[in-house]
């Protein structure tokens, strides 16, 4: 599909979730984010278990928006990016606040997108855009199934633009998408989402 015109008034927080290439997938969508970006943006990306999360401070000197690793019980502030800890389900509470959870794995991850996304698609229903790039399992269909039927906007790598084409193929089998797209046009989405967001706060 192609992209929407405009992402004006729809959008009040994006959830990505990723797993084998999916580092490298974010070093092209990340630092496309302007500073001036409104929403929250949290990120699953699956990672060892047991090795501390580095994505950080990957991400920082590249990224012109706050990047943090969430902590449980933190409040949400617009226009930062929050990664999933290691270990840990990443999950999005009244408030709005983040929650930490150590549930059972997900399709042997944890944290899992599918939790992610289903927890936020309670929270922010139409006004979340939901996002699937590469991987090697089926976490994140599930999710991407319940942001489709809370009302949100899903969008999905374009399986033959992803490194590991299987987790976006399974997110597309539960039904379609707005957005299919390789990473390349990922990256203009959320600029029209960006524009939208100073849209909003100078109407």
């Amino acid at each position: 599909m192609s992209a929407a015109p405009s992402l004006a008034g729809r959008v009040d927080a994006v959830v990505i979730g990723a797993s084998a290439g999916g580092v490298e997938a974010l070093l092209l969508l990340l630092p496309a984010l302007p500073a001036g970006l409104r929403a929250p943006v949290f990120v699953v990306q699956h990672l060892p278990r047991e090795r501390p999360s580095l994505l950080v401070e990957i991400f920082a000197p590249r990224c012109a928006v706050p990047l943090q690793e969430a902590q449980d019980k933190q409040p949400i502030e617009p226009g930062n990016v929050y990664f999933a800890p290691p270990d840990y389900h990443l999950l999005l509470d009244t408030g709005p606040r983040l929650s930490l959870s150590v549930d059972a794995p997900v399709h042997y991850s944890r944290p899992a997108i599918d939790v992610l996304f289903q927890s936020a698609a309670d929270l922010y229903g139409t006004r979340l855009l939901a996002m699937v790039l590469t991987g090697g399992n089926q976490d994140g269909a599930e999710g991407l199934a319940a942001v489709r039927a809370a009302g949100g906007l899903t969008a999905v790598q374009d399986p033959a633009d992803a490194q590991m084409p299987l987790m976006p193929e399974c997110a597309l089998a539960t039904g379609p998408a707005d957005f299919v797209l390789p990473l390349r046009d990922f990256v203009a989405l959320l600029r029209t989402l960006d524009a939208a967001s100073q849209a909003r706060s100078t109407a």
